[in-house]
């Protein structure tokens, strides 16, 4: 029987963090300087600005991970760094991960949460337009260049 547990950051998984983003950067679309500075240092990024990292743990293995990440605004996280293990896609991962930072969110009151995506991944697309995401504009200076879709829950 595998169980699916999620945890969260420990300086112990920050390879994992590194892994599982790297391999789906590499896999649909390409490491941009920024992604690998960030995800090289999860903690001077993302951690003791605020933010959270979270992963999925099945058995002894690290599968998946997201992270939320301070914004401009203390009520408002952006969901970033989703990733899953190629061998574990298409068994609800990223929507579990999913599920938790919302209710993450909630529990912690912020207002919303906002992500940046791509319309090429139609399947992740439509996995945040099912949780309630709704796109908005994308700024002029989008801190991914190949993000090309911003999306907003509204908690």
């Amino acid at each position: 029987m595998q169980t699916l547990d999620i945890i969260t950051f420990e300086k112990q998984y920050a390879k994992d963090f590194y892994a599982l983003n790297i391999e789906w950067l590499k896999t649909y679309f390409y490491v941009e300087p920024y992604d690998e500075e960030v995800l090289s240092k999860p903690e001077t990024y993302i951690i003791n600005k605020g933010g959270f990292i979270f992963f999925v743990k099945m058995n002894n293995t690290i599968v998946g991970t997201v992270a939320l990440m301070p914004t401009y605004d203390n009520n408002v996280l952006e969901l970033t760094k989703m990733a899953v293990s190629p061998e574990f896609r298409g068994q609800n991962i990223g929507q579990m991960l999913l599920q938790y930072s919302i209710k993450f969110a909630k529990s912690k009151q912020l207002k919303q949460l906002l992500l940046y995506s791509n319309t090429k991944l139609e399947n992740a697309i439509y996995i945040y337009r099912k949780f309630g995401f709704i796109e908005i504009p994308v700024e002029d200076n989008s801190p991914y260049k190949r993000g090309n879709i911003k999306m907003v829950l509204d908690l």
